[in-house]
């Protein structure tokens, strides 16, 4: 059974897509539900901010070989999150 808490487990372990289509299923089923408006307003907005950036950092991350491109990497997350 979809529900509310169950895309809120799946977005706290970060399965946003799966979050995201369980909200869309609930606003389906109830347009007035403003709880899953919410994350699919939320969840919406982080997919178009960060549209491509993951793979685009994931392959810098992958290939990090020192501290001081640890040091850049941990930087770059820090903007993404403030």
């Amino acid at each position: 059974m979809k529900t509310l808490t169950l895309a809120n487990i799946y977005e706290l372990q970060g399965l946003k897509e799966e979050a995201l289509e369980i909200y869309k299923e609930i606003l389906k089923k109830d347009p007035s539900n403003s709880d899953a408006k919410i994350a699919i307003r939320r969840l919406s907005g982080m997919r178009k901010k960060f549209l491509n950036v993951n793979t685009q950092m994931k392959e810098y991350f992958v290939k990090m070989q020192d501290d001081i491109e640890f040091n850049e990497f941990e930087r770059w997350l820090l903007k993404l999150w403030n």
